[in-house]
This record gives C-alpha cells, sequence and structure tokens, in this order.
C-alpha cells in the first residue's frame, strides 16, 4: 500500500530470520580546566579537615570526570583519527593527574575503569585473528534457529575464530544484520571475524548439494538462487516450471509455490526433482494450516502479500486482518507490493511504489483491480501462511510502517488516523534520506 494513497510501504526483502543489532556511540571525553586547591586552615584540626573535605572533593571530582570520559550520551563530531589518538592520551593523562593526589581515589578508578582504559588504549592482546594467518581446514555446524551468539560460539569451538565473542561483538560494533542457515560449513582455521562472516555467506562453502531459499523470493529469484547452488543449470529449472500440472497444481505459474527453506539435493537430482520437492514442501505446509482442498490458490495469494508487506512476523496476522477486511468490504487492496510485482519493480531498492507502477493496468495491481491478484507474488513460508487462515481480531483498514530500521508499524481504522501514521513516515524518511524509502 502506498505512503501516498492508503497503506505502508514494502521491505525489499523478507529473510528467514533476522536479527537486529545496534552500535553504542563513541565515548565523550569532558577534560576540566582547573583544579582548585582548599583555603589554608587556621588550626590542625581545621586543616585536616579541610584537608579531608578536599580529599572527598577530589574524589568526588575525579569520580565525576571519569564517568565523563565513559559516558555514552551523546554522538560526538568526527575527527581525524590522530586527533583521537592523541585525545585519548590526553585524557589519560588526566586521569592519573586526578587520581595521583588520592591513591585509595586511584585503587577505585582503576578498578572501575582500568577495562575500559585498556579498551581505550588498546592494551592486552587482541580478541581477533591478524588478517593472513588463516590455515589448515575446519567444519563448522550451525543449527536451525542460531542467531549471532551461537554463530560466533560456534566459530570458536570450531577454531576458526580466536575469542568466542569476537564474532558477535563485530555483528554488533558494525550493525550488521545476516542470516545464519543451518548446515554444515567448511572454513578455515585462525580466520578474522570478518573473513569468518564472508565465508559463512559464500555458498560453495557449505557442505552437500544444498540452497537455501529465503521468504519473499518469486519463481525468478529461487530458480536463481537454487543454480547458484545446486549442481542442476538454470535453464533446465526454467524449464521446469512452465507446467504447474506436472506437480498437481491448478494454476496458471508456480509463483508461491516454491517454500523457502534449506534443501538438500542428491547429487543426481533433475531440474524436475529439485521442483518437484519445492512444491510438496508447500504443500506440506498448506495441510499443516488447514487449508480446504481446492482454497491452496487463494490462500497462497494472500499469504504471499503478507510475507512482502510486513516487516516483522508479529505483523503478519494484523495485515492478514487488513486484507481480509478489505476484502469483505468490497475496498480496493491497495497493496505496494502487488504494484511493484506486476511493473516488475518489485526488487528495485525502494520501497515506495513509483507512480507508473500504482497506475499501470496489469492483473496484478491492487490499485487498479478488484480484489486479490491474478497470482502469488512471492513464494511464503509457514508463517504467512497460518497468518493468511488465522487473520487477528480487529477493524484495522491501514497500515504503514513509520520507521524502515525498526519495522515499527501503525495500523489504523480511519484514514485520518492513517494520514497520521503516513506524516510520521514521511518525517522518518526525511531524517533519513539514505533508508531507502
Amino acid at each position: 500500500m502506498s505512503d501516498r494513497e492508503e497503506s505502508a510501504a514494502t521491505p525489499e526483502d523478507h529473510a528467514l530470520s533476522h536479527e537486529l543489532f545496534g552500535a553504542l556511540p563513541d565515548p565523550q571525553v569532558e577534560v576540566p580546566q582547573t583544579l582548585e586547591r582548599p583555603a589554608a586552615a587556621g588550626s590542625r584540626r581545621a586543616a585536616r579537615e579541610a584537608a579531608g573535605g578536599h580529599a572527598r572533593a577530589h574524589h568526588d571530582e575525579t569520580h565525576s570526570t571519569l564517568e565523563a570520559l565513559f559516558r555514552h550520551e551523546h554522538e560526538p563530531k568526527p575527527v581525524p583519527k590522530h586527533r583521537k589518538r592523541r585525545g585519548c592520551l590526553v585524557a589519560l593523562l588526566v586521569i592519573f593527574v586526578l587520581i595521583g593526589g588520592a591513591a585509595g581515589g586511584g585503587l577505585w578508578a582503576w578498578n572501575t575503569y582500568g577495562a575500559k582504559i585498556s579498551e581505550v588504549m588498546g592494551w592486552g592482546p587482541s580478541k581477533d585473528f591478524e588478517a593472513g594467518q588463516a590455515t589448515g581446514e575446519t567444519l563448522v555446524t550451525i543449527d536451525k534457529g542460531y542467531a549471532g551468539k551461537q554463530v560466533s560460539e560456534a566459530l570458536y569451538n570450531a577454531g576458526v575464530t580466536k575469542t568466542s565473542s569476537v564474532f558477535y561483538d563485530m555483528l554488533v560494533k558494525d550493525q550488521i544484520v545476516n542470516t545464519f542457515y543451518p548446515g554444515v560449513y567448511r572454513l578455515q582455521l585462525k580466520m578474522t571475524a570478518a573473513d569468518a562472516l564472508t565465508a559463512l555467506n559464500d555458498p560453495k562453502n557449505k557442505l552437500q548439494n544444498s540452497a537455501v531459499i529465503p521468504e519473499g523470493y518469486t519463481v525468478a529469484q529461487t530458480l536463481e538462487r537454487i543454480a547458484k547452488s545446486v549442481d542442476v543449470p538454470l535453464a533446465d529449472l526454467q524449464a521446469a516450471v512452465q507446467h504447474p500440472a506436472d506437480y498437481g497444481v491448478n494454476a496458471d505459474s508456480l509463483e508461491g509455490w516454491l517454500f523457502p527453506a534449506l534443501y538438500e539435493f542428491a547429487p543426481d537430482a533433475t531440474a524436475k526433482d529439485v521442483v518437484s520437492t519445492l512444491v510438496q514442501r508447500t504443500k506440506d505446509s498448506l495441510s499443516a494450516a488447514g487449508v480446504p482442498a481446492g482454497d491452496e490458490q487463494r490462500v497462497l495469494t494472500i499469504a504471499s502479500i503478507i510475507q512482502r508487506e510486513a516487516r516483522a512476523e508479529a505483523d503478519f496476522y494484523k495485515v492478514s486482518r487488513v486484507i481480509q477486511n478489505r476484502l469483505d468490504q468490497g475496498m480496493k487492496l491497495q497493496m505496494d507490493s502487488t504494484a511493484q510485482y506486476g511493473y516488475g519493480e518489485l526488487h528495485s531498492g525502494s520501497a515506495s511504489t513509483s507512480d507508473a507502477a500504482q497506475t499501470d493496468d496489469n492483473p496484478w495491481n491492487t490499485y487498479v483491480i478488484d480484489g486479490l491478484p491474478k497470482t502469488p507474488i512471492s513464494n511464503p513460508g509457514d508463517k504467512a501462511i497460518d497468518a493468511a487462515m488465522h487473520p487477528a481480531t480487529g477493524s484495522w483498514l491501514y497500515f504503514v510502517t513509520v520507521n524502515l530500521d525498526t519495522g515499527e508499524t501503525v495500523f489504523s481504522t480511519t484514514y485520518a488516523e492513517h494520514e497520521a501514521a503516513v506524516k510520521q513516515w514521511q518525517d522518518w524518511c526525511k531524517a533519513n534520506p539514505d533508508s531507502g524509502c
């Protein structure tokens, strides 16, 4: 659905599972300009009290300054690297000056901030192997459901990375979102964390005749992915999908019928064997979801829209309800994903629909036609199929994703509410011009 019209922009792709990371900003350093001396005392007792007060004040000031050194409240302005290093040295000297007058404060400061100081200064051994150290060969098993932390530990246990946390720390620091597919991978020993990530994403390193099909892929994308991972020519795969009836599918195409999952094929598998396996997996999912016989194509079509429109699985059932409410009320669906599919810009890299796509008269453009598009527009997964069968309870007629980074989506019942949400999305896009709006 369009931000200019009645619903949300869609994501460019929907992975099987995902995990979101955020990096903390660099520490902000604050350096005090002067250190005041205590006033002179008129007696020894007064001197002791003054000295004690000064020590406490000195300790408090030290504490305040050290807190400022490691505070993560504001992103500092970029500065040249040599200035950053010099700034760290200056900050460290200030720390020692501040704590030098109070031995107790020094012990406290080091116990509290020693690890951070060492990290800032680069002291101690590196947590990562150096580039060029990789050698030999090892196998890494990634089980279903593994996220960044589990993968990081698996790499360390196999001798790929130097520490159990370095791979995960890299994902967090660099804000890397990556889908880890289950299977056995052939990697090297003593790899850098970055090289290990590259290796895991290279299909050539995955053992057996296997392929991973992400959710939301079209038939064309699916066949290309298989041809890259399995020893079956793309031309043979394209020919194998021309006649859906060969696989017991009563439809004009196999769009929506090539189930997204991890597959392992026999070494001598033919193109028809491959396609048959994917179609059968879709039939299994439809059966598990309780789809009545003869209703498969309608459910897959709705599920394919849900798969492309929803930013998070938690919203699948709400998006399903919006679709059902619109169909029940005779409203056009006005889904961006269908217009983009029909016009051939589903994977253009922009979440917004072009004017040309939105007005093009084709049997998939739900801004023009009534009801559902001619066929599914992508391959939905189990969750989307289940959502198509079991929409959430609600009166929503509109939705819009107001933050493409987090996937936050606002569902509305009235058009006035929806317009306010669209304004929120437009403001976010203005503030994030490189976000893909």
